[in-house]
């Protein structure tokens, strides 16, 4: 995908574990941190204290020595099946994450859904951290939080059946 045009990344990852166990995980947007290499710290606001359609939450990244600060809405929150947000403002993404019952356990799909270009300023400033592919960069943190949510969930599960 050329620099700077909109962002449509889907990762997908089948994990030994059930629907509701992934969901639990990610959902609980302060623990968003130990998932996903680019986000260094959530936390709900307002009289949010969990994943429900309508609740915010301020999540900061890191990307290079660049950080900022968002607040997105959750947009949906159906546990065991999809939890998803809104990253304010007209190039915001959407990020969607999706538990489907696999043979194996449940495939988790990751997408992001960007479909405005971000503002050139945004667009150098990633330039500068050193991402020159915005989705390649996503793909890549992608696979990586599947990775640690996978180890979590398993692990996690492991503990229960004992």
């Amino acid at each position: 995908m050329p620099h700077g045009t909109p962002v449509d990344v889907t990762v997908t990852r089948t994990v030994a574990a059930r629907p509701e166990t992934l969901y639990d995980l990610v959902s609980d947007v302060t623990q968003m941190a130990r998932w996903s290499p680019e986000t260094v710290a959530t936390r709900w606001l307002g009289d949010a204290r969990g994943a429900a359609v309508g609740a915010r939450f301020a999540g900061t990244n890191r990307l290079g020595r660049l950080t900022w600060t968002t607040k997105p809405t959750v947009t949906a929150a159906r546990r065991g099946a999809v939890f998803a947000f809104k990253v304010p403002g007209r190039s915001g993404p959407t990020w969607t994450y999706t538990f489907t019952p696999a043979p194996e356990g449940t495939t988790v799909t990751e997408s992001v859904v960007q479909e405005r270009r971000s503002p050139l300023l945004i667009r150098v400033l990633q330039r500068r951290a050193g991402v020159k592919d915005r989705a390649d960069h996503l793909r890549a943190g992608m696979s990586t939080t599947l990775e640690r949510l996978a180890a979590a969930a398993t692990a996690q599960q492991t503990v229960v059946r004992t």
